[in-house]
């Protein structure tokens, strides 16, 4: 924890030190979560349309991508479903880079069935049972006499390294899951088969998806800014110090009551 507490530090020091790639034109480099990808894409559309001397251009990949990209120093800012990790925050101190972390939005990380499953409620020992392999039938939760098909992240996935520290409690999923490597590619998954669990960010859920409550808890706002929705989590973009120029504008936007309410609309929680 106590790197953690150097980030903060070196990032105040580096304010004025420190400037970001675009400080030199017009053009943001944005690369990450793509969790956060929809925020980053609208959020991006809406502030070229008023600021069109400036592009920005934004693509996918995962949180580690993003953190891994911008200590390279291939973009300029890098979208997180999760926080770094202190291994990242060392590496990236080694290369005199500073990372410092915007809190853009927050999300629920939802369980998700085909919407003919029975199902609507399921505890965290149960989700814990069937993404380690423990509760393998849809039987032992009053269903079909059916296997379970696993749909999971990718081990490069923010999401999966939130949901393996909150519902697996740091153990592996089971070697049988079918991993997906974006939100989107869950929720095709879980869609096109009757007999799928998946888990999505709140802003994936569509109506060819049933999101189940859990702990008898619904996700929404609400839960998720209060905190007891069991599987909620801070969503984040972070800069090589403190941004400048269009980074830095651009982040003012989507901070902004106007940015905040764009977020709302994406299906996310805005921050306030």
């Amino acid at each position: 924890m106590r790197i953690r507490a150097v980030i903060v530090l070196m990032s105040i020091l580096a304010v004025f030190a420190v400037s970001g790639l675009c400080a030199a034109g017009s053009n943001v480099v944005i690369n990450g979560s793509t969790t956060v990808l929809p925020i980053g894409q609208k959020s991006a559309e809406l502030f070229m349309k008023g600021n069109q001397d400036v592009n920005i251009s934004v693509s996918g990949g995962g949180s580690g991508n993003g953190i891994k990209a911008i200590i390279d120093g291939t973009c300029d800012i890098a979208m997180s479903s999760r926080f770094v990790k202190d291994k990242e925050i060392k590496l990236a101190c080694e290369k005199g880079v500073y990372l410092v972390p915007h809190r853009v939005a927050i999300d629920c990380i939802v369980p998700v069935v085909h919407p003919s499953n029975p199902l609507n409620d399921i505890d965290l020992n149960t989700l814990k049972g069937i993404y380690t392999g423990n509760v393998t039938n849809w039987k032992a939760l009053g269903g079909s006499d059916k296997p379970i098909v696993v749909i999971s992240r990718d081990t490069s996935s923010g999401t999966y390294e939130v949901w393996q520290e909150k519902v697996l409690l740091k153990e592996r999923v089971m070697p049988r899951a079918l991993l997906q490597a974006s939100n989107g590619a869950v929720a095709q998954a879980v869609a096109g088969n009757p007999y799928a669990i998946g888990y999505v960010g709140i802003g994936y859920l569509n109506p060819h998806l049933k999101g189940l409550t859990v702990n008898g808890v619904v996700a929404s706002p609400a839960t998720a800014l209060n905190g007891t929705f069991p599987i909620s989590r801070a969503l984040f973009m972070f800069t090589n110090g403190w941004p400048e120029g269009p980074a830095m504008s651009y982040l003012n936007y989507l901070l902004s009551p106007a940015g905040q309410k764009m977020v709302e609309t994406e299906g996310f929680v805005p921050l306030y």
